[in-house]
Formats: structure tokens, C-alpha cells, sequence
């Protein structure tokens, strides 16, 4: 029987994870405060105001150091903290002191990169990586079975996913594209296959590019998927241990 592990968002896309205890989803939405902010850089062609590729925003494929940030953000106050191992903490509001998370973040960033220039806040749905509203389930099955090939363990985090879930076989999930699932109160249709980018490389808690993800999956499988992307389209509330069904 598949389960679901643990559940994470990411409040400002690219910058920082939160596990979350239980969440309520809607249909056709995004995880709630997931990539519910975006960093465009300077050479960004978005203003916030619809969705808009990655390309357009600072990220860890581009910045690896970015990917060590957690984070923390209180649904109540509206206030977030960022933690880096190489920055004090950071607790802010997204929407009024944007100047301040410039300040903090800027020494993540590359000097041969377009810097970051501009906190977005999402219109209507999470600024996640598909152009429909997505959430994302990963197996740890999967996982082992790449850190197996890799040559060394490989943190969750690299993968940003939403849902992590037990119970899987490798790759098992490529096998529900197509399919509706029932993962406890909330129905999903799995819409498609995750293709990974440079910041799966990156180690979570130092921020240095320290393994060859995407060459084992090459070399391996064939190609460079890990996860899936769902859609909601019965909503609910979900919490770590609740069975996944196919249906």
C-alpha cells in the first residue's frame, strides 16, 4: 500500500522548503503559499500579473547556493524566515519589505548571473514550474533508486516536490500518467512526468553542486524525469499517512 510521507511547499520559488503537517487543496489549484512569491531577475520579462516560465526567475539550477535555504512562513502574521548556513536568519513580509530580502539574498546569488531584482507575488496560483496549476508527488523508491546509481544518499530537497510518498516501486508513479488517484480526501488526475534540471545537482544543505543526478538518469533510464505532476480535481485536506489509491 502507497502512502504519502511527507508533505512540503516552497513559499518563494527557488528559495526555501517547509514541511508541512496537513494541508487543505482546492481543485485546480496549487499547493496553498506554494511558490506563492517568485524572484524575477533583471533580465526577466514578467511582471507577476499571469504565469511565466522558470527561465524568467533567480533559481536554483542557475544559483546552486539557493538551494540550502528553509524556510518557515506563518499563515496568520503573513511574516516568512529564511535560513541559510551562510546567512542569519531572515524573518520578513514578502509583500511590504522587499528591499530587505534583496539585501539578504544577494551573496547567494552568482556575480556572472542576471541578479535578482524584483519579488513577485502570484495572482491566482503558485508560480510552479507548468503552466497549469501542478503539484508534485516523488516516491522515495525512486529516490533510492537513483542515490543507488549516483553512488551516494541524495536529500529530498533537491527535488522540491510537494508530496513524497512510500509504498511505490521505482518509477512506479510514470506508470499512473493518465490516471486518477485518490490520496485521502483529495481526487487527483497525474498529468505528467517531472523532467529535472541543473538544480538536482546541488546539495540541500551546503548549496555546492555535488552530484551527477542528471547523468545517472541519462545513463540509466534513459532520461532525466524524476516525480510526477498532479492536478487536483476533488479537493480536501492531506496529512502525512494517507493512503494512495489508483483508481
Amino acid at each position: 500500500m502507497a502512502d504519502i510521507a511527507s508533505l512540503w511547499r516552497h513559499p518563494i520559488k527557488s528559495h526555501g522548503r517547509e514541511a508541512l503537517e496537513r494541508v487543505t487543496l482546492s481543485p485546480g489549484q496549487t499547493m496553498p503559499w506554494d511558490r506563492h512569491w517568485a524572484v524575477a531577475h533583471e533580465a526577466a520579462k514578467t511582471d507577476g500579473t499571469e504565469w511565466a516560465p522558470c527561465a524568467n526567475f533567480s533559481r536554483g539550477a542557475k544559483a546552486p547556493s539557493l538551494m540550502a535555504i528553509t524556510s518557515k512562513f506563518d499563515d496568520a502574521t503573513g511574516q516568512l524566515t529564511l535560513s541559510h548556513p551562510d546567512r542569519d536568519d531572515l524573518t520578513f513580509d514578502p509583500d511590504r519589505e522587499e528591499a530587505a530580502f534583496l539585501e539578504w539574498a544577494r551573496p547567494l546569488m552568482p556575480k556572472d548571473r542576471a541578479q535578482s531584482a524584483r519579488l513577485l507575488r502570484a495572482q491566482e496560483r503558485g508560480m510552479t514550474d507548468t503552466p497549469f496549476p501542478s503539484i508534485s508527488l516523488i516516491s522515495h523508491a525512486s529516490l533510492d533508486a537513483l542515490a543507488e546509481k549516483v553512488g551516494q544518499p541524495l536529500h529530498p530537497g533537491r527535488f522540491r516536490a510537494n508530496i513524497w510518498a512510500n509504498g511505490f516501486a521505482p518509477f512506479e508513479e510514470f506508470d499512473l500518467v493518465g490516471r486518477d488517484i485518490q490520496v485521502g480526501e483529495v481526487r487527483f488526475t497525474v498529468a505528467e512526468r517531472i523532467t529535472r534540471c541543473l538544480a538536482t545537482t546541488a546539495n540541500p544543505e551546503t548549496g555546492e553542486r555535488d552530484a551527477d543526478t542528471l547523468g545517472a538518469l541519462q545513463s540509466n533510464w534513459g532520461h532525466r524525469d524524476l516525480g510526477v505532476y498532479l492536478a487536483v480535481i476533488k479537493g480536501g485536506t492531506l496529512q502525512p499517512g494517507d493512503e494512495i489509491q489508483v483508481l
